[in-house]
């Protein structure tokens, strides 16, 4: 339970390119880069309710660790794919709907901040939030 919490965007690594990576347009990656995320993380056992909020859109997913279930991104993009916890991480591995590509993300908790880390096609970003 120790994701619980608001968490905001504090500061992005590499996060255009692992956009441009993902094949998504130059205007919305650079309004990407200024988005506000905001995640709401509720854990109750091996289940999860999360809510996205940002500029562009607010989204609320419920996942249970280790069952498959389906993820539309900011963009549009369709993934299907799994969360799981591996030690203190929550690794999640997506593969994408229409090329069937996979992109994994893990969240972690470094010095009180939540880290968040993502890779495709072997392009590595990581963006990092602050409890509020």
């Amino acid at each position: 339970m120790a994701f619980n919490g608001t968490w905001k965007v504090d500061h992005s690594e590499n996060y255009d390119k692992f956009m441009e990576q993902l094949g998504i347009n130059v205007m919305k990656r650079k309004l990407a880069e200024h988005d506000n995320l905001k995640i709401i993380i509720e854990q109750t056992g091996d289940k999860f309710h999360i809510k996205e909020s940002s500029t562009f859109r607010t989204k609320e997913i419920d996942f249970t660790l280790g069952v498959p279930f389906d993820y539309a991104m900011a963009d549009g993009t369709e993934l299907t794919g799994t969360w799981e916890m591996e030690g203190e991480a929550l690794k999640g591995k997506f593969n994408r709907k229409d090329n069937n590509k996979v992109l994994t993300t893990t969240r972690t908790l470094v010095g009180g901040e939540l880290v968040q880390s993502y890779n495709y096609e072997g392009v590595d970003a990581k963006r990092t939030f602050k409890k509020q």
